[in-house]
C-alpha cells in the first residue's frame, strides 16, 4: 500500500476508483452529480407521499371536526410547506452542502446547535421513520396472505428487514439505481392516487356531496394548532432534496424548480384525494378506519379492491428508499464536519457512493425494528423536527444581517421567513403545552445530545488508547468496505 492507513495503492485492479477530475485522468474520490430535475422531483414527491394519505388521513379531521375545515387545513398546510421550501431554495443555492438544515444551522449558529439537530435526526427521527414505513410496507404485502387477521409480528419485522436490506444494497451500488427506484415507485403511488381522485370526481358528478359541510368545526386554539401539526406532518419531506444537493446537476437552477413542482403537485394530490375519500366515506367512517384508501376501494372497486393495498405497498417501498437515500447523506454531512465517525465521510472507491453512511442508516433502522415503542419514540421528538426547520428558516434573515455578501442566486422577500417562523412557533408550542408529558420526554431525548457532544467532540485531548482504538477501527472498516475519504488517512 502506498501510504499507512490507506487502502489505495498504485496497482490497477477491479476496484480502482472511477476518475472524476476534469481531465478524466485523476483519481479523486467524491460524490458525483448524477441527479436530474426529474430525479429531484421524484425524490421529494416520493419522500413526502408515503403511506399516510392512503392509510390514515384522519388526523386532521380529528382536530378540525368537519370535512370542509379539514380540506382548508390540507390546503393551507401545502401552501405553508411551499413557503418553507421557498426559503430553503435560497439557503440551498447559497450553502451548497449536503445535510440541508444541519449545514445551514452549522454555518449560522455554530457546531453545538448543529450537533443537537444532527443527533436527534440521525439517531431517532430518520431511522424510526424508516422502520415504521418499512413495517407498513410489510403489513400490506402480507395482507393477501392474512386477509382476515393481522400478520404475525415477527413475519412483518423480517419482511421489513428484507426491504431495508434490498434498498441498502441498491443505494450502495449506484446512485442512479436508487433514483430509478425512486422514479418508478413515485409513478406508482401517483397512479394510485390518480385512480382514487378520478373515482372521487365521478362520485361528485353523481351528486355525492352530503359530507362537505362545516358542521361540528372546532374553533379552540389548541385544536387548530394540532390540526395543522397533523397536516404538516403529512407534508414532511419537502426539504429532503437539500440533503443531497451535492449530487444534483445544476442545483442553482434545478433545486428551486424541483421544490416548486413537487410541493405544488403534492398539495393538489393531497387535497383532491381527501375530496375523493369524503364523496364516499362519512367522517365517522374515516375516523374509524385503519386504512381509509382500502375502505374506499372496498366500497367502490369491487373485485379490483386488491389493487389499493398493492399500491400502498409500492408507495411505502419508494418512501423507504427516499428516506434511506437522503438520510445517509445527513450522516455523511455530519461526519464531514467532524461530528460523526470519520468512516462515514468515506466513499466506495469503485461505486462512488457513501456506503458506510448508507449501511449505518440501514443498521440503525433494523435495530429500531426490534423495539415495540418506535411510534412513541418518534412522537416524543416530532416537535424537534419542526423547531429545527424553523431554526433553519431563521437562518435566512440572520445571514442577511450577519453575512450580507454571501452569493444569493435566489433572494426571497423577508416577509416569507418571518411568517413561517411565527407559524412554526404556533404549531409547535401549542401542542407542546397540550401534551406536556410527551414534550418532557422529547426534551430529555434532545438533552441526551449534550454529554455526547462534550465527550466526543468538544473534548480534544482524549487518551491515546482511545484514539488508537478509533483509528484501528476506522482502518478495519475501510478495508472491508473498500472506502476512502477526501482527507488524509487517519494517523496515530
Amino acid at each position: 500500500m502506498s501510504r499507512p492507513g490507506s487502502i489505495k495503492d498504485g496497482e490497477k485492479g477491479p476496484y480502482d476508483p472511477v476518475p472524476t477530475s476534469a481531465d478524466g485522468g485523476g483519481d479523486e474520490i467524491k460524490l458525483e452529480a448524477k441527479m436530474s430535475l426529474l430525479n429531484g422531483v421524484t425524490v421529494i414527491v416520493g419522500s413526502i407521499i408515503g403511506s399516510g394519505i392512503f392509510v390514515s388521513p384522519a388526523g386532521v379531521l380529528k382536530y378540525t371536526g368537519s370535512v370542509n375545515a379539514s380540506l382548508l387545513v390540507w390546503t393551507a398546510s401545502g401552501l405553508f410547506s411551499m413557503v418553507g421550501a421557498y426559503c430553503y431554495a435560497e439557503l440551498g443555492c447559497m450553502i451548497k452542502k449536503s445535510g440541508a438544515d444541519y449545514a445551514y444551522i452549522m454555518q449560522t449558529f455554530g457546531p453545538f446547535l448543529a450537533f443537537v439537530r444532527l443527533w436527534i435526526e440521525c439517531m431517532i427521527v430518520r431511522p424510526c421513520s424508516q422502520a415504521i414505513v418499512a413495517l407498513t410496507f410489510s403489513t400490506y404485502v402480507l395482507k393477501p396472505i392474512f386477509p382476515d387477521c393481522d400478520a404475525p409480528a415477527d413475519a412483518a419485522r423480517l419482511l421489513a428487514v428484507c426491504c431495508i436490506c434490498v434498498l441498502a444494497f441498491i443505494n450502495c451500488w449506484d446512485v442512479q439505481w436508487a433514483t430509478r427506484v425512486q422514479d418508478i415507485f413515485t409513478y406508482a403511488k401517483l397512479l394510485a392516487l390518480f385512480i382514487i381522485i378520478v373515482t372521487g370526481f365521478w362520485q361528485l358528478c353523481n351528486g355525492k356531496t352530503e359530507y362537505f359541510t362545516f358542521e361540528d368545526t372546532k374553533m379552540e386554539v389548541t385544536s387548530i394548532a394540532q390540526s395543522f401539526y397533523q397536516g404538516l406532518f403529512a407534508y414532511n419531506g419537502w426539504n429532503y432534496l437539500n440533503f443531497i444537493i451535492e449530487e444534483l446537476k445544476d442545483p442553482v437552477k434545478n433545486l428551486p424548480r424541483a421544490i416548486g413542482i413537487s410541493c405544488t403537485l403534492v398539495t393538489i394530490v393531497y387535497v383532491f384525494a381527501n375530496v375523493a375519500f369524503y364523496t364516499t366515506l362519512s367522517p365517522d367512517e374515516v375516523l374509524g378506519s385503519g386504512a381509509v384508501a382500502v375502505t374506499f376501494a372496498n366500497r367502490l372497486f369491487g373485485v379490483m379492491a386488491w389493487t389499493i393495498p398493492v399500491f400502498v405497498a409500492l408507495s411505502t417501498f419508494g418512501a423507504v428508499n427516499g428516506i434511506l437515500l437522503t438520510s445517509s447523506r445527513l450522516f455523511y454531512a455530519g461526519a464531514c464536519e467532524g461530528q460523526m465517525p470519520e468512516v462515514l465521510t468515506m466513499i466506495q472507491i469503485s461505486r462512488l457512493t457513501p456506503t458506510p453512511a448508507v449501511l449505518c442508516m440501514a443498521l440503525l433502522s433494523m435495530v429500531y425494528l426490534s423495539s415495540s415503542n418506535i411510534f412513541k419514540l418518534i412522537s416524543y421528538v416530532g416537535f424537534a423536527t419542526w423547531m429545527s426547520i424553523g431554526a433553519s428558516v431563521l437562518c435566512v434573515p440572520w445571514l442577511r444581517w450577519a453575512q450580507p455578501n454571501l452569493p444569493r442566486p435566489i433572494k426571497v422577500n423577508l416577509i416569507f421567513p418571518v411568517v413561517y417562523i411565527i407559524a412554526t412557533l404556533f404549531i409547535t408550542l401549542v401542542p407542546m403545552y397540550a401534551e406536556p408529558m410527551e414534550t418532557a420526554y422529547g426534551c430529555l431525548m434532545i438533552l441526551s445530545s449534550v454529554p455526547v457532544y462534550f465527550f466526543f467532540i468538544a473534548w480534544k485531548n482524549k487518551p491515546k488508547s482511545f484514539t488508537k482504538t478509533v483509528v484501528s477501527t476506522t482502518r478495519f472498516l475501510q478495508k472491508i468496505m473498500l472506502v476512502v475519504g477526501k482527507s488524509k488517512p487517519a494517523q496515530v
